[in-house]
């Protein structure tokens, strides 16, 4: 008897350590089932949020501006398309804080709404600059949005350097010698250059390259400027818009014939040199009744009687004129 207890007693303890194991794979198993229910669950959610179009499309903001700049870019847009009617509420938040609110509860209809922000407080100061988010929030939507579109507030003036410029003379008729000033130039932050000639501007630089060159072929309306000095200067423009301070280069001459003696004395019958400063390689000259052609540097004879004669040296379509004074011989 005691024996057939014990082996009774042995068959009942290994079934409840049996239905024990049977029970824990049992919760195991809910417990992945309830796991994966619950992923499942807050995949589809994040399906159908992602499925849910956005109250608000095509946004268009400004990358850049300066308040502080008398240009086009001193207020900042803000723009976007409304699905449907709403209460929109335009602020400008920096590191997730509302700084200043633009528009508060204003309805709107289907499509373009348009704001703009100056960058300026209450009291008309600008803002610090760095980088701002405009937040949209819509009263019947009861949504809040905050575009992804950084606009960047700067109200520094770019720097400007000159590193070198040449020549010191051009002369600009179309002889492919001496026909362009060129300055070279650094800056401290991408800007477009203006080049100036007696204040007033002759070329603007297509890109916003940090160092690059600026270029005058002495030409206004495609014609040659007249021979004189002229006063070269260079000024930046930001992309937000700020002026840098004007940079004097250097004057510049244009030059296109030009005698270096205007008045020239010489013995009747003997030879005497006139120097042409020119480009060109050969020159057109007239001496009272005589003409032809020769180098810059010329070798003329004096008539043979004394007098006052009028000396014409001419390029293309440009002349300097000059008096030869003919003493008598002896």
């Amino acid at each position: 008897m005691p024996a057939r207890r014990g082996l009774r007693n042995l068959s009942t303890g290994a079934r409840g350590r049996a239905d024990r194991g049977l029970l824990l794979r049992l919760l195991s198993t809910l417990l992945v089932v309830g796991l994966l229910a619950a992923t499942a669950t807050a995949f589809a959610l994040t399906e159908g949020l992602k499925l849910t179009r956005s109250p608000i499309t095509s946004t268009r903001v400004a990358k850049i501006f300066s308040p502080v700049c008398a240009c086009p870019t001193r207020t900042a847009s803000i723009a976007f398309r409304l699905r449907s009617a709403d209460r929109v509420t335009v602020g400008i938040e920096r590191g997730g804080k509302v700084v200043q609110t633009l528009v508060r509860d204003r309805p709107a209809r289907k499509g373009w709404f348009r704001v703009l922000w100056d960058g300026r407080d209450s009291a008309g100061r600008p803002f610090p600059e760095g980088s701002y988010k405009p937040r949209v929030h819509l009263g019947r939507a009861r949504r809040t949005i905050v575009l992804p579109n950084p606009i960047v507030l700067d109200t520094t003036p770019p720097g400007l350097r000159v590193e070198r410029f040449f020549p010191a003379v051009i002369s600009p008729d179309r002889n492919r010698i001496h026909e362009r000033f060129e300055v070279r130039y650094r800056l401290d932050e991408p800007a477009h250059v203006s080049l100036y000639v007696n204040g007033k501007e002759r070329y603007y630089s297509r890109f916003a390259n940090l160092d690059d060159r600026a270029r005058w072929f002495g030409k206004v309306g495609g014609r040659g400027v007249p021979a004189g000095s002229y006063t070269i200067a260079l000024r930046a423009r930001d992309l937000a818009g700020n002026l840098s301070k004007v940079v004097r280069v250097t004057t510049l001459h244009v030059r296109y014939v030009r005698l270096r003696r205007s008045v020239v004395r010489a013995r009747a019958g003997t030879l005497f040199g006139v120097r042409v400063l020119t480009d060109a390689p050969h020159v057109r000259w007239r001496l009272g009744a005589r003409h032809g052609t020769g180098r810059p540097t010329l070798v003329l004879r004096a008539p043979s009687r004394r007098g006052f004669y009028r000396l014409t040296i001419t390029v293309g379509d440009h002349s300097a004129t000059g008096v030869v004074i003919v003493r008598p011989p002896g």
